[in-house]
């Protein structure tokens, strides 16, 4: 009487399907999760703007008039004691302006003073925004003065 033992295990075929659908669904859930990144992204480049636009609305309500920028935003927005009003040069409304999160596309700002526009290019949206300036690519969302 002979006895063997017998070793149990996947075949080989069994191992190729299992890592089949496992690459598979990785395969998807990267696909999905890139339009939850562009989302995201959008997100924030909206909550940014509406952040500069808190800050443009403060110094407009102490200086009088918008803040003219010389071509952007610059790094933060402080007062100016050109006006004489309650606008202060140690007075600080964006200690430091927020940039779009990719490095290929910024925020677009132009003001004359009286009026102003805010611009952004949002991910994989087809609207465009009249703008007069550019975003790195095409601006398609929209800031104005209230």
């Amino acid at each position: 009487m002979k006895i063997t033992k017998r070793i149990k295990g996947f075949t080989l075929i069994e191992l190729l399907v299992v890592i089949s659908i496992i690459g598979i669904l990785v395969g998807l859930s990267i696909f999905g999760l890139q339009s939850a990144r562009e989302s995201s992204r959008n997100s924030r480049r909206k909550a940014d703007l509406e952040l500069i636009r808190s800050g443009i609305e403060i110094y407009k309500a102490d200086c009088g008039n918008y803040p003219t920028p010389d071509g952007g935003l610059g790094t933060s927005l402080s007062g100016s004691e050109t006006s004489g009003n309650t606008c202060l040069t140690s007075t600080v409304y964006i200690a430091e302006i927020p940039t779009d999160i990719l490095e290929s596309r910024s925020y677009f700002y132009e003001s004359d003073g009286i009026t102003y526009e805010l611009c952004a290019a949002l991910e994989d949206v087809e609207e465009t925004a009249s703008c007069g300036g550019s975003c790195g690519e095409t601006c398609n969302y929209q800031v104005i003065n209230p």
